[in-house]
């Protein structure tokens, strides 16, 4: 009896963890509570970083949503849609309003994303079995989207999600980037010739060092894209190191005061480490003509 009622208090414990009328079921489908409702220490983790991300995201849905109206919602690469099942479970469910889109190339995993919104009468979510490049055109997502998310979107994916932001006129982005192969790629084609030009090309001489430089690199070309289309942008860390090295978090608002001095800077960067023509079309910059203006793309909003 003493061991039953250690074990109840243990279970209680748990699941005081979890957020007031969360959803117990829906965490034991998406396997965070085991089928006794436990956490182990896996499932706490991944608690951790959706709660975190949670937490980020719930102000800015609140700033978009309206009497009339709730926000839009896209995310990207979805995978289980941990984070859109959470975030209609803590906030769209109440609200009565809004909608929750997933992105998803998977088809299991769109499917069983679509049996388990079914059985738990998620009505306003919906699941696209396509990849983040092609859902700009996906005729089931309406024209605008208030805020898009991508969390662990894996190397270019992050930029697509990025792109579909700019198209849908996205009110705000929450972005966590994966592995970023295609900048390393480009900075050891020309490594040779870089490093007889410059110094700064000992940064991406050995090889974990191209790819640590060029995961660098691209974030810091995506923040000054974003800030040369229009938006405010903060980076800070998801959660801490010891839960996952996957940790960078690009939070963008938009203000509508496009940084020319961001688009000026990313150019430079790109003309530094010769990959201007080769990478300059993905961030938005147009080939240099003398005499005009450096400008990003973007889509009006």
């Amino acid at each position: 009896m003493k061991a039953d009622a250690a074990e109840s208090r243990a279970g209680q414990g748990e699941l005081s963890e979890l957020r007031p009328g969360q959803s117990v079921e829906l965490l034991k489908e998406l396997h965070i509570l085991t089928r006794d409702g436990r956490l182990n220490q896996d499932s706490r983790r991944k608690l951790k970083q959706v709660y975190h991300l949670f937490n980020f995201i719930e102000p800015l849905l609140k700033d978009l949503s309206t009497a009339e109206r709730g926000a839009t919602l896209a995310d990207h690469g979805a995978g289980k849609s941990y984070l859109g099942f959470i975030l209609y479970d803590l906030y769209f469910k109440a609200l009565g309003r809004g909608h929750i889109y997933g992105v998803e190339t998977r088809s299991e995993l769109v499917e069983k994303s679509r049996a388990l919104a079914h059985r738990l009468g998620f009505e306003r979510m919906s699941f696209l079995n396509v990849s983040v490049a092609e859902s700009t055109e996906a005729d089931e997502l309406p024209a605008r989207i208030d805020v898009v998310t991508a969390l662990h979107a894996c190397d270019t994916a992050t930029d697509d999600a990025i792109a579909f932001g700019l198209q849908k006129n996205a009110r705000a982005m929450v972005l966590v980037p994966c592995c970023q192969a295609e900048m390393a790629a480009c900075l050891r084609q020309g490594k040779a010739l870089q490093l007889a030009r410059t110094p700064l090309a000992e940064l991406w001489r050995h090889p974990l060092h191209t790819r640590e430089l060029g995961s660098q690199v691209t974030n810091v070309l995506r923040c000054l894209y974003l800030e040369a289309s229009g938006y405010q942008v903060t980076v800070t860390e998801l959660v801490g190191w010891e839960h996952s090295m996957k940790n960078e978090l690009i939070i963008a608002r938009y203000t509508g005061q496009k940084k020319r001095s961001a688009a000026e800077r990313l150019r430079a960067i790109l003309e530094e480490f010769g990959l201007d023509k080769v990478l300059g079309a993905r961030f938005g910059l147009e080939p240099r003509v003398e005499g005009v203006p450096v400008t990003a793309s973007t889509a009006q909003h």
